[in-house]
């Protein structure tokens, strides 16, 4: 048995052993998400501070490979899909075949936790009926209370209850015809349903260059735009560095997407070092560099809202800087920011995913050698005019 059937065998086995605790239906981050309390604004910029208490361990002798996606139900509850085949044999040593250490055994693919990081249920890995995914990533939970995934280096997407019961998938696994085709993926990265036309939103991103839209109940292929809203073209070769007086016409890896009250679409490209903003109907309106000069795996990673009605921040995990940027959402000015590189709480390898709860609670993840979830709490409020504008802007 292979490394990776021999982690997928076991989250399987170990997610089928678990108790299917039951939840009320939830609400996505982004449309329907509830405003929160004193949350940040525009005008009043938050302050965070690490929880180094947070989470607790989780059962099962169970660890976290690289962190691929995190959402934040109107429960409060955190989902989380992380890598299990980017884990050492020295890190599952209890898993190897025979055992080489007491601990430990790669966690299922799919948790989620209470509000206080408590351990609720968790599936995922190969089923029937369904192609798992070599490469997870990113997940969702939409209004109808099904569960969202996708994977970094696939053609597909799947769609599942909040118990793991895979209900569609949408591509082929192993198939890619190009950003132009309406039937296949490409490294599809991040979604958003959104509510009113029931359409999910894809970051189709990392091996093609566009957003695609399809119908999030049949699955039928709706539209799809690439960079200022045109045609993809993957023929174009993308070159360092970015220069905003002359930018790059296709995007280079789109990783991040979230849709907001209001009606629009924000995407990250992730190594354009850049934010761009669209109608649903693909009409682009803006676009935002972030440190432009930015090499390698680029400054564009993960994108969230703040939970104020108007949803007046926009927030940017950048896992190359190690930093999470704040940005006005109406015009994308760059406000603040907060973090570095290290590997103490508080610090950041490889910063990759971002989500808020409705109690302003900020959560990171990261890949790589990271490897972890922090948890953020907001400690108060600052007027921008005591901000000192950061580099990038």
């Amino acid at each position: 048995m292979d490394r990776r059937t021999l982690l997928t065998t076991l989250a399987a086995a170990a997610a089928g052993a678990l108790t299917d605790w039951s939840s009320p239906a939830v609400r996505a981050q982004g449309a329907l998400a509830r405003p929160a309390p004193g949350s940040p604004t525009a005008d009043r910029l938050p302050v965070y501070a690490v929880d180094p208490t947070w989470p607790p361990t989780l059962p099962n002798d169970w660890i976290l490979g690289d962190i691929r996606g995190l959402f934040a139900d109107d429960n409060d509850h955190l989902w989380i899909i992380h890598m299990p085949s980017s884990l050492t044999p020295q890190e599952i040593g209890a898993a190897v075949k025979p055992p080489i250490a007491d601990c430990c055994v790669p966690a299922p693919p799919v948790l989620e936790l209470d509000a206080e990081g408590k351990f609720l249920r968790a599936w995922g890995g190969p089923g029937n009926g369904y192609p798992w995914f070599d490469q997870e990533h990113g997940i969702y939970i939409d209004h109808n209370n099904f569960v969202w995934l996708g994977t970094s280096n696939g053609m597909h997407v799947m769609k599942f209850t909040r118990e793991g019961r895979h209900v569609l998938t949408i591509g082929t696994a192993g198939v890619n015809k190009g950003s132009n085709d309406p039937n296949h993926l490409g490294g599809p990265a991040n979604f958003y349903v959104e509510p009113k036309t029931n359409e999910l939103f894809i970051a189709d991103g990392y091996i093609n260059r566009r957003v695609v839209v399809y119908d999030a109940a049949t699955g039928e292929y709706r539209r799809h735009w690439g960079a200022y809203g045109r045609r993809p073209d993957d023929t174009e070769k993308y070159t360092y560095p970015v220069n905003p007086a002359a930018p790059p016409q296709q995007y280079s890896t789109l990783h991040g997407l979230v849709g907001s009250k209001d009606g629009l679409i924000y995407v990250s490209d992730r190594r354009g070092n850049r934010i761009q903003v669209f109608r649903q109907s693909g009409e682009y309106l803006m676009e935002k560099f972030v440190r432009p000069e930015t090499g390698g795996s680029g400054s564009g990673f993960s994108l969230q809202f703040s939970r104020d009605p108007e949803q007046s921040l926009l927030y940017l995990i950048d896992g190359t800087n190690q930093r999470v940027w704040i940005l006005r959402r109406r015009d994308l000015a760059i406000l603040d920011r907060f973090g570095r590189p290290g590997r103490q709480s508080g610090e950041f390898i490889r910063a990759h995913m971002i989500a808020i709860d409705s109690k302003n609670r900020m959560y990171t993840g990261e890949a790589g050698n990271g490897r972890r979830i922090q948890r953020w709490v907001l400690k108060g409020t600052r007027p921008v005019a005591s901000v000192t504008p950061p580099p990038g802007m």
